[in-house]
């Protein structure tokens, strides 16, 4: 019988519904700590497939979550491409800004493969250790990976990307394109090498006008979902365009997506209404709700679980897991989802 998660991607609203969380393996588990102290470096760590490996599993063995989800870093593309990365302490990623034609052309995908081997090592030998978990990889959806590249890194306002989505046109569009096919190879290899789903996160999809939104997160998604699905049918692709609002609905039925991730902002039960029955919702419980744990973790629980009754659905957060979160709040999380099971054969 078909895993959990993938029946769930393939239409079926199973009940309990599977669960795993964004940022699963993170710095609210002290056995990550110790073994980011060791690697010396983000990069190094997820580049070092003895630790990467280690690290992916350390939440299922925990936990016993019902996917594995690749560690790794949106940004491993740009870096493979040859753009300059570091991870800075308190700052998070800094690269050197693209910000002229030059910059682009100095960017060489034929040295992407063999940088990013570690990386699919990393993915071969996680899903050879896994039994009835799934397996996801995962990109950066082209615009979010661009507004890194573009802006050196994180920002409030994202002023530079969208100021060059809609000042220098033809050069952005030209990096969306060369991300778009950089995109496709880095999931296909992913499946190549074992994974069973893919998830593309479009974390700043939500910074753009609609016109723009349509330009560089829905097409470009739904050139990834159709280039993926016609070598890998029988692989499900999960999309997050977070912060979309409306316009996911626009999203799901034009990028072709099996699956949708839901951010905080999103009201389940209006999704569960209007997305159609066979396309799974995915989310969207808010991370801070899991550090405050206790009774208004379990009321929300109970309340999101309500909404999406009888829809393909799969129990994960709005966004990521945070570092604060108490280890023990995941655990009762788990619990209550999965007396779910208990309750409906009573």
């Amino acid at each position: 019988m078909a895993k959990k998660l993938l029946r769930v991607l393939s239409g079926e609203p199973l009940w309990p519904p599977p669960a795993w969380l964004m940022r699963q393996a993170g710095r609210y588990l002290p056995e990550y700590r110790e073994l980011r102290a060791r690697a010396g470096s983000f990069l190094g760590l997820c580049t070092n497939p003895d630790l990467a490996m280690e690290v992916t599993l350390q939440p299922i063995r925990r936990f016993g979550f019902d996917a594995a989800i690749l560690f790794s870093d949106i940004l491993l593309l740009p870096w493979a491409l040859g753009q300059g990365l570091d991870y800075v302490e308190g700052r998070g990623p800094v690269l050197p800004p693209l910000a002229t034609p030059a910059d682009l052309a100095r960017l060489d995908p034929a040295r992407a493969a063999a940088k990013l081997g570690p990386v699919l090592e990393t993915v071969h030998r996680v899903r050879g250790a896994l039994e009835e978990e799934t397996l996801i990889g995962f990109a950066g959806a082209p615009f979010t990976v661009a507004c890194y590249m573009v802006e050196g890194g994180g920002s409030r306002t994202w002023e530079k990307v969208r100021a060059m989505a809609w000042s220098q046109p033809a050069l952005f569009g030209a990096l969306i394109d060369l991300l778009v096919d950089q995109t496709i190879a880095w999931l296909a290899a992913q499946i190549e090498a074992g994974a069973e789903a893919v998830m593309l996160f479009d974390s700043w999809a939500g910074i753009l006008a609609p016109d723009l939104f349509r330009a560089h997160v829905i097409e470009p998604t739904a050139r990834i979902v159709a280039a993926l699905r016609a070598r890998y049918p029988e692989v499900p692709i999960i999309g997050f365009p977070r912060k979309s609002g409306l316009l996911m609905l626009e999203y799901v039925s034009r990028t072709g997506v099996q699956g949708v991730g839901m951010d905080t902002s999103i009201d389940a039960a209006l999704a569960a209404r209007k997305i159609a029955p066979k396309v799974a919702l995915q989310g969207n419980l808010d991370p801070q709700l899991l550090v405050e744990g206790g009774p208004r973790m379990a009321h929300a629980v109970a309340r999101l679980l309500s909404e999406v009754r009888g829809h393909p659905f799969i129990f994960n957060l709005g966004h990521g897991v945070v570092p604060e979160t108490p280890v023990e709040n995941i655990t009762a999380l788990l619990a209550q989802v999965r007396a779910e099971e208990a309750r409906a054969a009573g």
